[in-house]
């Protein structure tokens, strides 16, 4: 493989990454998944480079940690998400309160969405 080649593989994986830093800034989460396929076979050519024909990475691995910290901020918002979700099921199902005594108590129940009609 040619310094060339190599330099194209880098080059493309570079605007891989821009394009990853755009779909998590815009939550286009769909998007990082495709993009995910597309950079797997670039990285694993890179890796099949002899030791002497690697280039210098340097200018994608300060991409590649601002993108991972970019994910790892979604993950941890939809975990956020998720966990308010379940909250607000749980508030639907059950009713917390406490006694006179100060002892937590939760009552079951469903709330029932009826329309009643009169006429």
């Amino acid at each position: 493989m040619t310094s060339e080649t190599a330099q194209t593989l880098i080059d493309t994986l570079d605007d891989l990454l821009e394009e990853e830093r755009r779909a998590l800034l815009e939550g286009d989460l769909d998007s990082i998944g495709a993009l995910l396929t597309r950079k797997e076979p670039l990285i694993d050519a890179l890796n099949a480079l002899t030791p002497a024909r690697q280039p210098d990475l340097t200018s994608l691995q300060g991409k590649v940690t601002r993108n991972q910290a970019l994910l790892d901020g979604a993950l941890e918002g939809i975990r956020k998400v998720a966990g308010r979700m379940a909250a607000f099921r749980k508030i639907r199902k059950t009713l917390e309160t406490y006694d006179q005594s100060g002892r937590k108590t939760t009552i079951q129940g469903e709330v029932e969405h009826k329309v009643e009609r009169r006429a």
